[in-house]
C-alpha cells in the first residue's frame, strides 16, 4: 500500500488510526483544519472540509481515503448545534465527492465515518446490515442524509464503504475517559434505567476492522461495533470493579438530564439503547481481539 488520505484525522479516533497505519503505507496525509506541515513523517494538509483550496490533490493515486469530518455530537442540541451537527459532515462528504470525480487516478477505496445510532432504539433486537431497523429523529435523521450525500454520487473508480461505527474505547480518548472518571468519584452506577444496550468497540478492533476492510475490499454499509452489546448497569459494574472501586450511585433519568443541561450536552447519548452487532465483519472472517467487555476494560485500564 502506498498513500493513505485520512480527512479530519488530528482527534482520538484519527490518531487511533495514524498508529495502525503508519508502518503500512508509504505516505499518510492528514487533511485539517490546522495549518499544513510536516510531523513525524505525516503530511498535515490544510483544508475547510467545503471548498477546494488545493488539498484536493492530495487525492491523486490514494490508495485509501478515510473521511472522520463531523462536528462532535457531545453538545446541546441547540438549532445552530443542530445545523453545524448536519451540515459538517453533509458539506465534507459532498466535497470529498467532487474532488474523487476530478482525479485522474482517484482513491481506490473510500470509507466514510457514519454511525450505529442510525437503527432505533432496541431492548428486543440485535441489528444487523441485513435486518435492522431504521429509527426516526433528529441523530438518525442525519445518519440517513449524511450516508445519502455520501452514495448517491457514483464514483466509478472508488470503491465506497460506511462505517456505521459504536462508541470506541480508548486508553487516551473517546468516552472511556469521562465514564471512569464518573466511576472514580462514585457515579458509576447505571445510567436511568440501566436496561438500555451499549454497542462498543475496542479502538485496537476499530483500526484493525478498518484495516480489514481495505485488505477485503468490503464495499455498502459495515457496521463498527463489537459483537456482544452490553446492558449500560452491567457495563457500568464491570467498569467499576475494573477500576477497583467498590460502589456507584445509580444516576436516574431526571438527574441525567440536569446533569447533560450543565455540561451543554445531550441525556440521549447514554439513555439511547443501541443494540448492534457487526454481521457482516463476522461473515467476511474477521476475528476481535476485544470481544469481551471485561477483556477490553484490563487492557484499557491497566
Amino acid at each position: 500500500m502506498s498513500k493513505l488520505i485520512i480527512a479530519a484525522g488530528t482527534g482520538f479516533l484519527g490518531q487511533v488510526l495514524v498508529n495502525h497505519f503508519k508502518n503500512k503505507f508509504e505516505e499518510i496525509v492528514i487533511l485539517t483544519r490546522g495549518k499544513s506541515q510536516t510531523i513525524d513523517a505525516i503530511k498535515y494538509v490544510n483544508w475547510n472540509a467545503k471548498t477546494f483550496s488545493g488539498w484536493e490533490n492530495e487525492l491523486e493515486g490514494a490508495t485509501a481515503l478515510i473521511n472522520l469530518a463531523g462536528k462532535s455530537v457531545d453538545c446541546r442540541y441547540t438549532k445552530e448545534n443542530k445545523r453545524e451537527i448536519l451540515l459538517s459532515r453533509i458539506e465534507s462528504t459532498r466535497i470529498l465527492n467532487k474532488a474523487i470525480l476530478n482525479c485522474v487516478t482517484p482513491p481506490k477505496h473510500w470509507l466514510n465515518s457514519s454511525t450505529a445510532t442510525i437503527y432505533r432504539f432496541s431492548l428486543d433486537k440485535e441489528m444487523d446490515e441485513t435486518t435492522g431497523e431504521i429509527g426516526n429523529d433528529f441523530s438518525i435523521n442525519v445518519a440517513l442524509s449524511w450516508e445519502k450525500a455520501f452514495f448517491k454520487t457514483e464514483t466509478p473508480n472508488t470503491l465506497k464503504t460506511a462505517l456505521r461505527t459504536s462508541i470506541v474505547l480508548g486508553k487516551k480518548g473517546g468516552a472511556l475517559i469521562p465514564l471512569k472518571t464518573l466511576a472514580k468519584i462514585g457515579f458509576g452506577g447505571k445510567q436511568g434505567k440501566g436496561n438500555q444496550f451499549i454497542s462498543w468497540i475496542h479502538e485496537d478492533d476499530f483500526a484493525n476492522a478498518i484495516d480489514f476492510i481495505l485488505q477485503k475490499e468490503m464495499i455498502g454499509i459495515v457496521n463498527l461495533v463489537s459483537p456482544k452489546p452490553i446492558r449500560d448497569a452491567d457495563f457500568m459494574k464491570k467498569l467499576q470493579r475494573s477500576i477497583g472501586f467498590p460502589f456507584g450511585i445509580p444516576l436516574n433519568t431526571f438527574l441525567l438530564k440536569i446533569g447533560a443541561f450543565f455540561i451543554r450536552t445531550q441525556p440521549e447519548l447514554v439513555l439511547k439503547s443501541r443494540n448492534v452487532i457487526p454481521k457482516r465483519l463476522i461473515e467476511s472472517g474477521f476475528k476481535f481481539k476485544f470481544d469481551n467487555i471485561e477483556v477490553a476494560f484490563r487492557n484499557l485500564l491497566n
